[in-house]
């Protein structure tokens, strides 16, 4: 199993090079670069094995305004994995380790835009996410509270600011 650890600077143009790979394109390496740029970054981890960077996921800032307050809340993505290590537990552990890091950091939500197959087993749910306006469950939106009743009773909020 790689060894999981929090991104260096070392790492930028590698990360990049494994969304480009994953993804087939330049989008989520270029939302990662937007995000670091903007000093978004939560959590940022990396999956190292062999010397190479096999795994990368990427929690951002995501404010959640309500008639209340502010929620503090997080986006997670990207997550990617190098297609010749899927199916090995990095994607899990690096979901696993990510979510603890942000629990860490006091942050109450995190949204997901995914596989509900894949990110249910986290906690995640399409019904928590119809609570916050623009996120349709049909879409692939996904929710989890990292703080018991985070969106308990949450209404008229939006989404401060959109990563994607």
């Amino acid at each position: 199993m790689p060894v999981i650890c929090k991104q260096i600077p070392e790492d930028y143009d590698a990360v990049l090079n494994l969304n480009r790979l994953v993804f087939g394109g330049n989008n989520e390496a270029d939302l990662v670069d937007r995000l670091w740029r903007a000093g978004s970054v939560v959590v940022s981890l990396v999956a190292i094995e062999n010397d190479e960077i096999v795994g990368h996921i990427f929690f951002s800032d995501l404010p959640i305004e309500t008639d209340h307050g502010v929620i503090d809340a997080v986006s997670l993505a990207p997550l990617s994995v190098n297609p010749k290590c899927q199916r090995q537990g990095i994607g899990s552990a690096l979901v696993l380790q990510g979510l603890e890091m942000c629990r860490d950091r006091e942050k109450s939500i995190v949204v997901v835009l995914g596989h509900p197959g894949y990110y249910t087993r986290f906690g995640f749910s399409a019904e928590l996410a119809k609570n916050l306006p623009g996120l349709s469950s049909s879409g692939g939106w996904m929710a989890l509270e990292l703080r018991k009743g985070a969106l308990d009773n949450v209404s008229r909020q939006r989404l401060a600011r959109m990563t994607q």
